[in-house]
């Protein structure tokens, strides 16, 4: 999605805004409404990359459930978000695109998408209307940090190196995934060098390795879990179940997790079976607590139900129903409708001899674990956790050991499920770094 790409011709400005993902060019928008003198700088060739990635399969704009449950998807960080979604929620969020000509509607999961589902359009319609307002973009600028003074932004350009005087800044550089976007967390270490509180960078709503179950014995099983942590292991599934079922998803199934804090996970859903592991929405869901187990433990079980429509009585009564010369295969498929990757995963976790024992079987049914023991590479999470942390920042997200610093977007320290969280708090801390910024303009006396 290409912008108009304007030099400057002296190295000043009122508001440089480092990162045309959605926070920064909210962040953008919000200014210039003001009459502020805005520049967006970005290192990748087009504006919001990472935006258009997330719209490829219909773009999740927001989500029409109550503001309060909406709120609570924030978990521990919902304190901090609740002031800035209350202003600029999911409603603002379907009024905004609306104004730039793009209707909305809700989906049967109460999903908030375009009518369109494109990401593409609303992006295009958005931009002409920020350089309708005068804001300009400057692609291909790859923040460095400060100068050796502080006073000054650092960018590298294909034509060499540029610095850049603003009187305010709003950092929007995103998370650390998906680094061939432009988001690498590689700012983390220039801010902490100037003071700023930055928790660790971790995955979020991401996918996970397991742990082969029917293959190793207890006693190998508690010795490879104490020696899993600070190395490397060979994790994953058997040949055999990757070869024919990676790819794959789990329909219609249900996962329960309860980690040793207490904290309940229990939802149905879908899911996907992936050479080394598992991921997909009914992960996404579960993986922040997942994550923090297997970061605390070295491994997380949770349980599986291939049937929640089924009782385990059912199951159980089922699978002991005699099945004369059929076999155990055709028996499942008949009696309960299991078959492919359902029959697949239990074979991989129980084993041909569990397989035959009818209670085991039927317990595997209704709740087969799957241990995880590692996040897949950050990389290829759909969002981060970790970043600035809210006690480093003002309530109008300017950083307290910088002042006229202002921070939004994926950088914050807070993570969110999928389903338009993500996007509506990301534009929402957009908005108040924005306002922040414009009424520090006003506070400060101009050179």
């Amino acid at each position: 999605m290409n912008a108009l790409t304007i030099e400057l011709s002296h190295p000043s400005c009122d508001v440089a805004i480092v990162g045309a993902g959605p926070a920064g060019l909210m962040a953008a928008e919000t200014l210039a409404r003001q009459g502020v003198s805005v520049h967006v700088f970005d290192a990748m060739p087009t504006v919001g990359r990472k935006f258009l990635l997330a719209g490829k399969g219909g773009l999740n704009l927001t989500h029409s459930e109550p503001a309060p449950t909406f709120v609570g998807r924030f978990g521990d960080r919902q304190q901090q978000l609740a002031p800035l979604l209350q202003p600029w929620g999911a409603e603002q969020v379907r009024a905004w695109a609306q104004d730039l000509g793009i209707g909305t509607f809700v989906g049967t999961s109460g999903r908030v998408f375009p009518t369109d589902m494109k990401a593409a359009p609303l992006l295009r319609a958005w931009l002409q209307r920020l350089r309708g307002m005068g804001v300009q973009f400057h692609m291909r600028h790859r923040w460095t940090g400060w100068s050796a003074d502080g006073a000054a932004l650092q960018f590298t350009t294909p034509t060499g190196a540029v610095q850049v005087s603003a009187r305010a800044v709003v950092l929007a550089l995103g998370g650390a995934s998906w680094a061939r976007l432009g988001s690498d967390g590689a700012w983390a270490p220039w801010l902490v060098a100037r003071g700023v509180a930055v928790a660790p960078l971790r995955p979020s709503n991401c996918g996970f390795d397991v742990l082969p179950q029917h293959t190793l014995g207890h006693e190998t099983r508690r010795e490879f879990l104490r020696e899993l942590l600070g190395q490397t292991p060979a994790v994953g599934w058997s040949a055999h179940f990757a070869s024919r079922f990676a790819g794959q998803p789990f329909k219609s199934v249900a996962i329960a997790f309860t980690d040793s804090a207490g904290r309940h996970f229990s939802r149905r859903g879908e899911f996907v079976a992936t050479a080394t592991g598992i991921e997909g929405s009914l992960v996404y869901a579960v993986s922040a607590l997942l994550r923090d187990e297997v970061q605390a433990h070295g491994s997380a079980t949770l349980h599986l139900d291939l049937l929640p429509d089924h009782s385990p009585e059912r199951v159980l009564a089922e699978v002991r129903h005699p099945r004369g010369t059929r076999s155990l295969s055709s028996h499942l498929k008949s009696r309960l409708g299991l078959d492919g990757i359902k029959m697949g995963i239990l074979y991989e976790q129980l084993g041909k001899e569990r397989m035959n024992d009818p209670q085991a079987l039927a317990q595997a049914i209704k709740a087969l674990p799957i241990t995880v023991v590692a996040t897949r590479p950050i990389d290829e999470a759909i969002s981060t956790a970790g970043g600035v942390q809210f006690e480093a920042l003002d309530d109008h997200l300017m950083l307290h050991d910088l002042p006229g610093v202002f921070c939004a977007g994926e950088m914050l320290d807070w993570e969110a499920p999928t389903g338009g969280y993500l996007l509506t708090a990301s534009m929402a801390t957009g908005v108040r770094a924005g306002q922040g910024a414009a009424q520090w303009l006003v506070a400060q006396p101009q050179a």
